[in-house]
């Protein structure tokens, strides 16, 4: 009898079999709890444990487990990996108890406190959507969740335990599922662990999306690491002993280990820079965490250290990245610098990262897990922190935001770059890179935003939109006559100006709608009409405006006239000039879409969204081929349907759209694969760059003719200063038909490089 296959087991055997587990799954849980610095509070975990078995008894996962595993493997995540104590313990065993049981909130607020119960109504994912009707559901579990995590930071870390589990047991969901969710944790999830600093709950999760969304690429990079493992072995084993013995000599407690590239990251790099594996040279990082002699002074240390090294090994000119007296918004501290092995024949560059126990704990484990729940005497500065919550308020300060709006604000929010401004006095400000001045302005006031003008940089004038540059002086100049207008959003690039400008037009708007609203009365009662809802809307209709506030807004701001061809359509006549120059716009549009339903609305109501799709000579027709990232045959592809049309989407699974398109409408994603047979024509851009001569572009041309590329939608080419790039638009039957056209335009004399053009982010 095999005990680790329940399956072969009896019925008795088999529910003791899993009893067995489930201990040993919360032995293991209380174990680690136990090994903290918690205070010990374990008889609340136990009875936190004993509730969610009770209340999960009898039910299983997608992969046939009991289902009470995953609440104690989402705790063990919290527990574990990111260091929280008993109250999130509770309710990371609890989190999915009101959702999935008859059990309410008030229920665990009477048996745990309301503190645990808060905790996991935060985490609880939306049922009916509260928020606005229709809107996706993805999306208002994702506004609840921030709202509930500005009062409490826990929420979004058991759910990015939640979330770290869920990913690992991925497998056993069909493909559309996994899109969804992959899609989604690389949107939002991934993104939100590294401004936590969870960097290893970051590229977890990072890697594990791009497994799912590219398995054939995430494992042909896996293979290639293991291929190239004895070379980074070797050249850890001859760069680190110099180190060593240096710091050896200067008495240093410390720890010097190997870091190679996360499979994600090195396919971002290879895709990004249009490199192979071969040509990303930082695959290894040496990694050394010091014990500081004196606690007050370990950015010094640091500096000593990376010094030490200096001495022993080039270092790159431009590669050094001091994170000591100005951490990252994260908190992240270190000192990462590229030195050249000389002891390596071939002379590769290796990156070094120095920082101490205190900071790689803050790295590894995140600044969140210090957050208000340590004891009161912890070292770690929680500022950084406290104002990026303070910025989720700010963002939800709008009583009645879109809620896509909402999630593409914060996800604004949640990782740029930053660079170090100047006030006027000389006050030190951290704002994102790529900010402006109309940026920095309104993240001084929302009053100096609204009536900015311009600025003083570095005692010049600028205008709005000027975008500043680390080390900047910068003074906002204001004007009371000056207001928000709506090209303001073209200027502000980060989430609190976006967010405060959105906010002021949109009560602009309503006050420019209620001016309308009061015109539109006022020239229907001149025309002895009834002010109603009837008439209202078939002035909508006349206008072609989607909503009354739409057909408002027009009035006010003139782009209708209110005039007799109006007046006639209300009363029903149709003699008039406009209503000859509407009817038949609006008759051809009515037969064109019914021709399109008719001809596609039984296609679309037979697929079998859990099944792949597949994109056939058959089904070609009735699938519309995304403009936005323009897939060809042998790209990796998923399907959407919009809940609102009976439309198919092919979309690339790298593209930004899908990805958006995961994160907020997850139920339209299905699984997709070619199977065509013949050649078809689909459109691609293939981007070209080089030395600008004499017959670079008769080469080109030449060369498609020679491969009877047909056909070439266009070729533009810019020049300057001796160099050239550009784009060939052109159609290709498959992805290899790039490869080939690629490599044979980079034979050309004077071609530097040509690659398929990046996936573009619009439609």
């Amino acid at each position: 009898m095999n005990d680790d296959n329940p399956q072969k087991l009896s019925a008795a055997e088999a529910e003791a079999h899993d009893e067995a587990v489930i201990a040993a799954a919360f032995k293991h849980l209380l174990d680690t709890y136990l090994a903290s610095s918690h205070r010990r509070k374990a008889d609340i975990i136990t009875k936190a444990f004993n509730f969610a078995k009770q209340a999960h008894k009898g039910v299983r996962r997608k992969s046939g487990e009991p289902y009470i595993l995953h609440p104690i493997a989402v705790a063990q995540v919290a527990c574990e990996e990111i260091g929280l104590g008993s109250t999130s313990i509770c309710a990371a065993l609890l989190h999915d108890v009101v959702e999935d049981t008859d059990y309410t909130y008030e229920d665990i607020a009477n048996l745990f406190g309301v503190k645990i119960a808060n905790i996991v109504e935060g985490v609880t994912k939306i049922s009916g959507g509260i928020f606005a009707p229709g809107a996706s559901d993805q999306a208002e579990t994702f506004k609840k969740l921030l709202i509930t995590m500005s009062d409490d930071v826990r929420v979004i870390l058991i759910k990015l335990s939640d979330r770290v589990h869920n990913m690992r047991t991925l497998a056993s969901m069909t493909p559309a599922k996994q899109y969804k969710i992959a899609g989604e944790t690389m949107y939002i999830y991934a993104p939100i662990a590294d401004r936590l600093g969870l960097n290893k709950i970051k590229t977890e999760l990072e890697n594990l999306s791009f497994k799912y969304e590219h398995p054939d690429e995430y494992k042909e990079i896996c293979q290639q690491i293991e291929e190239a493992r004895p070379q980074i072995d070797h050249t850890f084993s001859t760069f680190t002993p110099p180190i060593c013995r240096e710091l050896d000599k200067l008495g240093y407690k410390y720890t010097i280990t190997s870091r190679i590239k996360s499979p994600f990251s090195i396919w971002r790099k290879m895709q990004s820079r249009h490199i192979s594996f071969d040509e990303v040279y930082d695959l290894l990082a040496v990694r050394i965490v010091f014990q500081p002699k004196d606690a007050d002074h370990e950015n010094q240390e640091a500096h000593y250290i990376y010094a030490v090294i200096n001495d022993i090994y080039d270092h790159h000119p431009n590669r050094l990245r001091d994170w000591l007296k100005q951490p990252k918004s994260n908190g992240y501290q270190a000192i990462h610098q590229t030195f050249m092995n000389k002891s390596d024949e071939q002379g590769r560059w290796v990156e070094v990262q120095i920082r101490s126990v205190r900071m790689d704990e803050i790295a590894e484990r995140g600044l969140a897990a210090h957050w208000k729940y340590k004891d009161a005497t912890t070292a770690f500065d929680d500022s950084e922190l406290e104002r990026w919550i303070n910025s989720i308020k700010e963002i939800l300060d709008d009583p009645q935001p879109n809620t896509l709006d909402l999630l593409d604000t914060f996800k604004l929010n949640l990782f740029a770059r930053e660079i170090m401004v100047f006030t006027p006095k000389g006050e030190l400000k951290t704002v994102p890179q790529g900010s402006t001045v109309l940026d920095f302005a309104f993240s001084i006031h929302t009053t100096i935003g609204t009536h900015c003008m311009g600025a003083k940089v570095n005692q010049k004038l600028v205008p709005r939109h000027y975008a500043l540059k680390s080390g900047d002086q910068v003074e906002i100049i204001t004007s009371a006559t000056q207001h928000v207008s709506p090209e303001w959003l073209t200027y502000a690039h980060t989430a609190k100006a976006r967010g405060k400008i959105q906010a002021i037009l949109r009560r602009q708007n309503r006050e420019l709608a209620r001016t309308g609203e009061q015109m539109l009365q006022a020239w229907l009662e001149s025309k002895n009409r009834r002010v109603n809802s009837s008439h209202i809307s078939r002035l909508c209709t006349y206008y072609g405006k989607r909503t009354p506030e739409e057909l408002f807004l027009a009035v006010a701001g003139g782009q209708v006239t209110l005039d007799d061809e109006a007046a006639y359509f209300l009363r029903g006549r149709r003699h008039y000039k406009g209503w000859k120059r509407f009817v038949p716009f609006i008759h051809a549009k009515v037969k064109e879409e019914e021709k399109s339903q008719s001809t596609h609305t039984d296609f679309y109501a037979g697929i079998n969204r859990k099944n792949t799709f597949v994109v056939t000579e058959e089904t070609l027709p009735a699938v519309t081929i995304a403009p936005c990232c323009h897939p060809v045959p042998g790209d990796n592809i998923l399907g959407f349907i919009p809940e609102t049309t009976d439309r198919l989407e092919i979309h690339h699974r790298a593209c930004d759209v899908a990805t958006e398109l995961k994160a907020r409408y997850g139920k339209g994603i299905l699984d997709a694969a070619w199977d065509l047979h013949s050649a078809h024509p689909f459109r691609t851009t293939i981007h070209i760059s080089g030395f600008d001569d004499i017959g670079v572009l008769y080469a080109i041309a030449q060369m498609l003719k020679e491969m009877s590329v047909h056909p070439v939608h266009r070729i533009t080419l810019d020049t300057q200063d001796g160099t050239f790039e550009g784009d060939i638009v052109l159609s290709v039957a498959h992805r290899d038909d790039i490869a080939s056209i690629c490599k044979k335009l980079r034979a050309i004399e004077n071609v530097a490089d040509a690659h398929r053009a990046p996936l573009s982010k619009k439609h």
